[in-house]
């Protein structure tokens, strides 16, 4: 179906490769793993060439935002010789393409986790330390050793506040998710005594053009056989089983679901 962009961004033709990351689908409409779907096409976004369908999903929204934080830290100034990017959650989705990314674009990564056993995963993905979770889950102090020049956060809460009092002079730190919660235990410290910015990152509502800019810097920045580490293919009977484990904290990098790959369940009791 014929479908245009109000703002001029693209115009769409039957048979043209496209894909979708937020607007409210999944949230406020229905279709998230449908075989078909209707939907807004100011929305959409083309495929860019260089990406299957498969690997478009395998970065989908998580990578996508990723790539938002990363757009962000550049805007603001940070730049690789400024010294460490830290990275919360960095063995989620989110955290897995933004540790790939930076090291890539020659950023010294520090990634954060509460998972021990995905250490070596994250240093082939390009981290050059691992830091425990736990040492940032708890109250800290207000202001606190100067060592990040940025950071990407997926935690929020306490975690985000300890980043934000461990952040260098004028750094600036991304916050794009709530894993460790919704609340912002900070003080002022690090924004009127460093000069710190918190930047915040949405992939919701983000605008057609930083969407389309982060797609192709996604063509041109994430290393393939990177993402093929990050990415596990489940059928769409797993889907809850392991969205359960998501939710545990238990699920690594990227889950594609393949919706045309199911069992019928329709004629079991």
């Amino acid at each position: 179906e014929h479908s245009e962009h109000s703002d001029g961004a693209a115009d769409y033709s039957e048979g043209d490769w496209v894909l979708l990351n937020g607007g409210g689908v999944g949230e406020g409409h229905w279709g998230g793993l449908a075989q078909k779907a209707r939907v807004n096409g100011n929305w959409l976004v083309p495929l860019p060439d260089n990406f299957s369908p498969a690997q478009a999903m395998s970065i989908g929204t998580a990578g996508y935002t990723a790539m938002l934080c990363v757009m962000a830290l550049e805007r603001h100034g940070v730049t690789p010789d400024q010294g460490e990017i830290a990275v919360t959650g960095a063995s989620g989705g989110v955290g897995s393409v933004a540790v790939a990314l930076l090291a890539k674009l020659g950023y010294t990564v520090v990634a954060i986790t509460g998972r021990s056993d995905e250490n070596q995963y994250l240093k082939d993905l390009g981290a050059s330390e691992i830091l425990d979770r736990a040492d940032f889950s708890d109250a800290g102090k207000p202001l606190q050793k100067a060592r990040w020049a940025g950071a990407v956060d997926v935690a929020g809460s306490h975690t985000l506040a300890n980043i934000l009092a461990g952040t260098k002079y004028r750094g600036v730190v991304t916050a794009c998710g709530l894993a460790a919660g919704m609340d912002l235990p900070a003080s002022v410290a690090p924004f009127i005594l460093r000069g710190v910015t918190l930047a915040g990152v949405d992939s919701v509502m983000c605008p057609i053009e930083d969407r389309l800019e982060a797609w192709h810097r996604l063509g041109q920045d994430l290393d393939p056989a990177k993402l093929d580490m990050i990415t596990t293919e489940i059928g769409l009977d797993e889907a809850i089983t392991t969205a359960d484990r998501l939710l545990d904290g238990k699920v690594r990098g990227r889950v594609v679901v393949d919706v045309n790959t199911f069992q019928d369940v329709s004629a079991q009791p």
